[in-house]
């Protein structure tokens, strides 16, 4: 594995596309990773649940995932969207764990976002959105914005993902035709505001903005299935999660369900990801709760509506619920233990998602 500090190598060992990292944290944190990486890739007594971080074993537990790749002052890149297939395990690692001074991408930010500037973890978002729909906004993040502690950089969910699409192609910056005509279009001069300028298309002499690609240090996902190298499968809707993994330096994903590597290879055509974006495998049933994952289980709605009420009460409230539903605990099952110990909600959401997706499949059938 060629030193991180040379730009040209992602964490897991693997080129990227512009030779290029991304820019949050420092040089000597990421030289750091890589060498633990590297260390921990050369160890043969590794058992399956804390695996190396080698090509061809990337199963780890959360907390040394986390431990390895999210480092102080990270740009993450967060996928899931409102209350759908949210890296809600990898969040309450790092809650656990106290990695601050993050950068938070993404479109809808949604629940995750709110925990971790409930936690003080937070100095910036750049988002399409921060709220979780119908159950409300994400209180503890107005409360830190209203206060200027966090510094706030708005888009559409368009301009998001074209961001990492310039990332992931390894652009500079890349046009679009989005926010022209809204007030968050930048100054018609070609003044920079943020991560934005207008500009003019040199053929047609029409307008046009300019977005600065997004690069996070590490992107996290919660999926429905991964093999041990790091090929992804998921169901449903992607948004704008393919594109910010393959901007991103390393992903972290965490899967509903570990298949074998040459189960992949019988169905290439359903990887979504290949493992080369990928740096580490965390196998975590139930990983995105209490939102939910497509075809496996619905979202919990009695456990969002309780967190809504808690952050909307007041920091000190949300505080004391992290302390004891997500620092008490050691991980992600513990907390799934805590939350619904006899497993009956699970069950429930497992068999409200069957049903719905009876129903579609029955409805098609119609059509």
């Amino acid at each position: 594995m060629r030193d991180v500090l040379d730009g040209t190598t992602r964490l897991d060992g693997t080129a990227r596309l512009d030779g290029t990292r991304g820019a949050g944290g420092t040089a000597a944190s990421f030289a750091a990773a890589a060498a633990a990486a590297a260390a921990s890739a050369a160890s043969s007594g590794a058992d399956e649940k804390c695996g190396s971080a080698s090509n061809d074993d990337k199963v780890m537990s959360a907390a040394e995932a986390v431990r390895r790749f999210v480092l102080p002052g990270s740009i993450v890149g967060m996928g899931g969207q409102n209350i759908n297939r949210c890296p809600m395990a990898l969040v309450h690692e790092i809650v656990r764990q106290g990695v601050g001074g993050l950068v938070l991408m993404g479109c809808n930010l949604s629940l995750p976002a709110d925990m971790l500037v409930a936690a003080g973890l937070v100095v910036r978002t750049e988002q399409g959105s921060g709220n979780l729909e119908r159950y409300g906004t994400l209180f503890a993040w107005r409360r830190a914005v209203e206060r200027g502690e966090i510094v706030v950089e708005d888009h559409s969910h368009l301009t998001m993902v074209t961001r990492f699409l310039a990332g992931s192609l390894g652009l500079p910056f890349i046009p679009t035709l989005s926010l022209l005509g809204s007030d968050m279009a930048p100054p018609a001069d070609g003044t920079p505001r943020g991560s934005m300028a207008a500009a003019v298309d040199p053929w047609a002499g029409q307008p046009v903005v300019l977005l600065r690609k997004a690069r996070p240090d590490v992107s996290l996902l919660h999926v429905h299935a991964a093999d041990a190298r790091g090929n992804v499968i998921i169901e449903g809707v992607t948004s704008h999660e393919i594109e910010m993994a393959k901007a991103s330096a390393v992903t972290i994903v965490t899967c509903e369900e570990l298949v074998e590597d040459h189960e992949v290879s019988r169905r290439p055509e359903q990887v979504s990801l290949p493992s080369a974006y990928v740096g580490a495998v965390v196998v975590q049933p139930f990983g995105a709760f209490p939102t939910s994952v497509y075809r496996r289980y619905d979202f919990s709605e009695d456990d969002i509506v309780e967190y809504q009420s808690v952050a909307r009460a007041g920091d000190a409230d949300v505080r004391r619920w992290l302390d004891e539903h997500v620092r008490a605990v050691a991980d992600f099952d513990g907390f799934l233990a805590r939350r619904d110990p006899a497993g009956t909600v699970r069950a429930e959401l497992v068999s409200t998602m069957e049903t719905i997706t009876m129903e579609t499949i029955t409805m098609e059938t119609m059509l």
